[in-house]
C-alpha cells in the first residue's frame, strides 16, 4: 500500500501498505487524534506541525552510519502523510527496533533488514499519525479476519480500515504473521536471507505495495542505513562496510577534485548529469550506482 516515494540525498520516502532526487526537506503535517476501537472514529484532520525534535543518541552500533552522514540532514518520510525527520531521528528508529527485526527473523524468517526498512519506509521512522496513533508501523489495513482494535483513515479510498495495537512491538509480530500467513508471500520464503533485493522486489510482485518504485526506495533505504548487516548478525556472518561509493577509494584518493563532485543538500542525479554534461546512466556507471539514492557527502566521480 506504498504510495508515493523518491529517495535522494535526504532521502524522500512515502507509504500506506498494500497490506498497503532531491535532498530538499519538505513541512511535516502530522494528524490529529482519532478514536479507536471498531466504533464509529472520526476522521483524521491534518494539522501543521514542524517536528523540531532531534536525537543526539549515538552508539557503536551507529557510529559506522552517522560517520558518513549528517545526522543534522533532514528527511522527508510520507508514512500516510508526510512527516520531516532527520537521519538521527531514523538512527534512533533503528537502534529501537532492531532487535525486534533480528528476533523476528530468527522465528519467521523474514530478513531483519527487511522488517526494518519496511518499518522506516511505513511509519515515517515512527512519526506517522497511524505509528502515533495506532502503534501501526507497517501500514497494515484491517482486513475481513482482523478482529482487535481499529482506527479509520483516508488512503487509497476514504476512512478506510487499519489495524491498532498496543505498543509497537505487537506491529511488529503482527506484520511477521501477515506475510507468513498468506500464500502470496511464500515465495519469498524460498529466497536467500542474504538477498534482501530479492526480498524487496518480490514484496512488490506479491502485492504488498502498489508504487512500483518501492523495491528501489526499499534498496536504498536498507543500503543507506546499511540494515543488512542485521541479517548477517542473526547469521552469524561477518559483515563487511561497503565504501560509501561502492568504488575504490584508492582511484578516488588519486583524483582531481574537477573529477569529482561531492553531494551537497539539493543534489539529484540529474542536476548533477546536467552540471557535468554526463548522462545519469554515465554517472551511475562510473560510481556503482544501482538505483537514485545518493547520500549527502557522497564523493562522485563526474569525468
Amino acid at each position: 500500500m506504498i504510495k508515493k516515494i523518491v529517495i535522494c540525498c535526504s532521502i524522500i520516502l512515502a507509504s500506506a501498505c498494500g497490506t498497503g532526487h532531491s535532498a530538499v526537506a519538505y513541512s511535516n503535517k502530522n494528524k490529529a487524534l482519532a478514536k479507536s476501537v471498531t466504533k464509529t472514529v472520526n476522521r483524521i484532520i491534518p494539522i501543521n506541525q514542524e517536528n523540531k525534535t532531534q536525537s543526539s543518541k549515538s552508539n557503536n552500533s551507529t557510529n559506522e552510519i552517522s560517520n558518513t552522514k549528517s545526522t543534522n540532514s533532514s528527511e522527508v518520510l510520507a508514512a500516510t502523510t508526510r512527516v520531516k525527520v532527520t537521519t538521527a531521528m531514523v538512527l534512533e528508529y533503528i537502534e529501537k527496533y532492531k532487535e525486534i527485526a533480528k528476533q523476528d527473523m530468527i522465528e519467521f524468517g523474514i530478513p531483519a533488514s527487511i522488517t526494518l526498512g519496511q518499518g522506516i519506509l511505513e511509519s515515517g521512522a515512527g512519526t506517522g499519525p497511524l505509528s502515533m496513533q495506532a502503534n501501526n508501523h507497517f501500514g497494515i489495513k484491517c482486513h475481513k479476519e482482523w478482529t482487535g482494535q481499529s482506527i479509520k483513515y483516508d488512503d487509497d479510498t476514504a476512512q478506510e480500515c487499519f489495524r491498532k495495537y498496543n505498543e509497537p512491538k505487537e506491529s511488529y509480530r503482527d506484520h511477521s504473521l501477515f506475510l507468513t500467513s498468506r500464500d502470496r508471500y511464500s515465495s519469498l520464503f524460498k529466497l536467500n536471507k542474504e538477498d534482501y533485493k530479492s526480498w524487496a522486489k518480490g514484496l512488490k510482485a506479491a502485492g504488498y505495495a502498489t508504487d512500483i518504485a518501492y523495491p528501489t526506495k526499499l534498496i536504498g533505504l536498507i543500503e543507506r542505513y546499511q540494515l543488512q548487516k542485521y541479517d548477517f548478525e542473526v547469521l552469524g556472518k561477518n559483515y563487511f562496510a561497503p565504501s560509501l561509493n561502492s568504488i575504490d577509494t584508492t582511484t578516488v584518493a588519486t583524483m582531481t577534485s574537477s573529477e569529482l563532485h561531492l553531494v551537497i543538500k539539493g543534489d539529484t542525479l540529474y542536476s548533477i548529469s546536467k552540471r557535468y554534461s554526463i548522462s545519469i546512466e554515465d554517472l551511475k556507471r562510473k560510481n556503482n550506482i544501482s538505483d537514485s539514492g545518493i547520500a549527502l557527502g557522497q564523493k562522485l566521480i563526474v569525468k
